[in-house]
């Protein structure tokens, strides 16, 4: 594409381009590198696409320009690139005239949302982190919505891959906390949420479409029955195709979904809590990305439906104690409990957890069917059972294997799960979750043997007082690993001094997105945040982010490979020199 409509600037003679090669002159934004190879004269911008080293240090051979760090090779008329992952580098139109060479202030073809979204696309396909992230910041200057990048993200991932990927998790995650987020902190969260994707989807079999049942006249509680049994006897295609038509009939979006919640509670804590987690945030994408896209995203989490397995199926939910009678005794009379008029007066939310946090299985069950009888709603149930799982990671013992952590965090996500459901439809069809989620956190007592202790804000008068002083000891302190206890005082110690939240949960998410970090550390993050506002401004709130804090804190440093990415396309979207000492 010409650029008649930009101006040209003198940028050298013809004679001293001949004599000295390369020259670097100045663009609009960038520096321009100009090559002479025969009569003709080439302009790219100067960085190359990869890294940002200076092409001026490259070479030109027979058209092509190679970059001598990673050895890009790109198109000397075009800067299109032969190598995917180095990008196309910009280039300029040059005219000569009286033996002066002239260039265009911009390069010749600037990108456009169509182009942008293509870039997108290919670099998701290809997986190529760099493309993924300027893609990102192109479509975000050209004005285009986040939502519509994370809907094209999330479109692709449900094509590509035949099943929910964590991928999509941390999409959906980020996306959530996308409104809390300063710029370049969102930004490096939905990459990662996009990246992920991608990464899941890389050589992965396309999924396979089904169709709905060719009648209409299915009555809603006959495709649950259906929905039911097919999870029971593991037939995915018998499963996805009574989904399809629960919505070609016309069911709503939280209809559909609340079947397939229903079906979730079939297995207990299936897939250690996965499955109900993966099932609800289908339900977020929808909401965030449009409710006319259900039949590409709900059906994705059909195959884990029909596959997922249950604690009924493993040792610890049977031996010492018989876990899954215990749980199928007490469900109908919880939900005939639910089905009453709640009490808004309710307030024993304390007491609850203390229950499920002790040695007693039988207690914790009975306590929340009696909770329930005195007229707890649903969602006060599931928000109380999510804040005992968050102490038992604040409390999580060091003395315990690494891996563990992962115990108290599924126990966690779940129940936050559980509570985004009971606050989007409280159905009492639930309560089958709820024990299960309950006994989830009872089964991970050990963890908190011995207890790690809460930070005591008696003592913590010698840690800094300013929020900016605190944010970035906090940041510092996880650049060593074993700083589990002094992120959490750090993160105590703020909200102690009631600093605003918004830039604590900026910080806290950077800490995540700057981390080559695993789809649980995003969870623990999303579901921290999310809990926090639920809780606000009672005192369980700070808890609540001191636990998520700790467990990022165990979880870094990383090599940070992905942020050296996101970083490199910030600077150059940015229009910055990254490699200023470059000797000349």
């Amino acid at each position: 594409m010409g650029s008649t409509n930009l101006a040209f600037v003198h940028a050298c003679s013809l004679e001293e381009l001949k004599a000295k090669g390369p020259i670097v002159a100045r663009g609009a934004d960038r520096p321009v590198v100009l090559f002479l190879e025969g009569e003709q004269v080439h302009a790219l911008d100067n960085r190359c696409p990869h890294l940002g080293f200076p092409l001026h240090r490259g070479t030109l051979d027979d058209g092509m320009v190679t970059c001598h760090w990673h050895h890009a090779r790109f198109d000397a008329c075009s800067g299109c690139t032969f190598d995917l992952w180095a990008d196309d580098v910009p280039a300029f139109d040059v005219e000569v005239r009286d033996g002066q060479v002239y260039i265009t202030t911009r390069p010749r073809s600037g990108g456009t949302p169509d182009r942008d979204a293509k870039r997108l696309e290919d670099g998701m396909r290809h997986n190529i982190g760099l493309i993924i992230a300027k893609a990102i910041l192109a479509l975000q200057a050209s004005g285009v919505e986040t939502t519509a990048i994370v809907r094209r993200a999330a479109l692709y991932g449900a094509e590509q891959r035949d099943g929910w990927g964590a991928g999509m998790t941390v999409l959906t995650a980020m996306a959530n906390l996308l409104p809390h987020l300063k710029e370049e902190t969102a930004y490096l969260a939905l990459y990662h949420g996009v990246r992920q994707v991608a990464g899941d989807c890389a050589g992965q079999t396309p999924r396979h479409l089904r169709r709905p049942l060719e009648s209409s006249r299915h009555r809603p509680e006959t495709l649950a029955r259906w929905l039911h049994y097919w999870a029971l006897v593991r037939h995915r295609d018998g499963a996805e195709r009574t989904v399809l038509t629960a919505m070609a009939r016309g069911d709503t979006r939280d209809d559909v979904a609340g079947m397939l919640l229903a079906a979730a509670g079939d297995r207990h804590y299936a897939d250690t809590g996965h499955l109900l987690d993966f099932t609800n945030k289908a339900c977020e994408l929808l909401k965030l990305i449009g409710a006319e896209h259900a039949t590409a995203i709900l059906p994705t989490v059909v195959g884990q439906l029909v596959g997922a397995r249950g604690g009924e199926e493993q040792n610890a939910w049977r031996h010492p104690i018989d876990l899954v009678p215990l749980v199928a005794e007490r469900i109908q009379p919880l939900q005939a409990h639910l089905q009453r008029p709640s009490n808004p007066a309710w307030s024993d939310n304390a007491a609850l957890a203390d229950c499920l946090l002790g040695e007693d299985p039988h207690a914790a069950l009975d306590a929340m069917v009696d909770a329930a009888k005195q007229g707890a709603a649903l969602a006060e149930l599931t928000r109380t059972a999510t804040y005992a799982a968050a102490l038992r990671i604040a409390r999580f013992g060091t003395v315990n294997e690494m891996s563990d952590w992962n115990a108290a965090l599924h126990s966690f996500t779940f129940c936050n799960a559980l509570d985004a459901a009971a606050c989007r439809q409280p159905d009492p069809g639930l309560a089958a979750s709820l024990m299960h989620g309950a006994m989830s956190i009872y089964l991970n007592r050990f963890l908190n043997v011995p207890p790690a202790k809460l930070p005591n804000l008696k003592h913590l008068d010698t840690l800094p007082a300013k929020a900016e002083t605190l944010l970035t000891a906090f940041l510092a302190a996880l650049d060593t690993r074993d700083n589990v206890d002094v992120a959490a005082s750090l993160v105590a110690r703020y909200l102690a001094l009631e600093h605003g939240p918004r830039d604590l949960i900026d910080t806290l998410t950077f800490a995540v997105v700057r981390e080559d970090a695993a789809f649980h550390t995003f969870q623990a993050l999303e579901a921290a945040v999310r809990q926090f506002f639920r809780w606000s401004p009672r005192p369980e709130a700070a808890l609540v982010l001191l636990a998520a804090a700790r467990y990022i804190a165990a979880h870094s440093p990383t090599p940070r490979a992905r942020h050296q990415i996101a970083r490199t396309a910030w600077r150059l979207h940015r229009g910055e020199t990254i490699h200023d000492n470059d000797g000349d």
